[in-house]
């Protein structure tokens, strides 16, 4: 049972990281019923969900390391940078400020449903400017900020505020947002696998069952592949509504269990 438990984790992570549904909080549900995890445990397996994007990206990131010489893409690989120091040094000081995730549904409820109608306004106000795919420095350090947002509220979905950042900015072609917020996000998530990998043990002695955490890895790794496949073959001729839609629907659903006390 345990590491049926570890598969469908791997599963919701890597399905819910790239789509713009919130992860997290998706995560955060599933431990009311699949039993608690630690935090190195999800933002390892958020790393297996980032390893299949750079999988997806790895003849994008070659050339723009081997195209360093290129104007074009020096100042890509820059906002890059920019937006990734951001979110490291913002982070840092969340963390050390003690921030805890919530252990109740309903301010995660909250976040899905707000966060849906949110998208569905930012998608329309976003569909009205010229089509861009040009990264500009504003939606850099907004994307870096973004991402600190996404994570001191889970349901937000990190995704999704980033890509509907920079579309609202000026990167107002879906592809390129995306392609921009996938990429801030592969250092991001390394990093912050990586620091809390550090500071587990550097502890000493750890509880954390390390099978079932590399099986979750795993399967978030395959799904998340598939998921993000899908999804970039999607957003070509599609709009980002029927996210919104689920995160709604989704939500109210829980926010109606909560109040009958089904869930807390």
């Amino acid at each position: 049972m345990s590491y049926f438990s570890d598969v469908l984790f791997g599963i919701i992570e890597g399905i819910t990281e790239f789509l713009p549904i919130s992860s997290t909080g998706h995560l955060l549900l599933a431990e009311h019923w699949l039993g608690p995890r630690s935090d190195m445990y999800v933002v390892v397996i958020q790393a297996g969900a980032i390893l299949a994007v750079t999988m997806i990206y790895w003849r994008r990131l070659v050339d723009l390391a081997l195209g360093w010489g290129e104007p074009e893409n020096r100042d890509y690989l820059a906002k890059l940078m920019t937006a990734f120091l951001i979110t490291a040094v913002l982070g840092l000081i969340v963390d050390k400020m003690g921030f805890q995730l919530p252990e109740t549904i309903t301010p995660i409820a909250w976040a899905l449903v707000i966060g849906g109608i949110w998208m569905m306004f930012a998608e329309h106000f976003a569909g009205k400017l010229p089509d861009s795919v040009r990264i500009t420095w504003r939606v850099a350090i907004a994307v870096g900020i973004a991402q600190v947002v996404a994570g001191v509220f889970p349901g937000t979905s990190r995704s999704a505020t980033t890509i509907f950042v920079a579309m609202l900015l000026g990167t107002s072609n879906r592809a390129a947002a995306t392609e921009f917020a996938f990429l801030v996000g592969i250092p991001t998530m390394y990093a912050a696998s990586g620091y809390k990998l550090l500071e587990e043990l550097s502890g000493g002695a750890s509880g954390e069952n390390w099978a079932g955490l590399a099986v979750a890895f795993v399967v978030s790794t395959v799904t998340a592949f598939i998921s993000v496949k899908w999804l970039l073959d999607y957003i070509r001729t599609n709009k980002f509504t029927v996210f919104a839609v689920y995160r709604i629907i989704f939500g109210a659903i829980l926010l109606a269990l909560a109040w009958g006390g089904f869930v807390h």
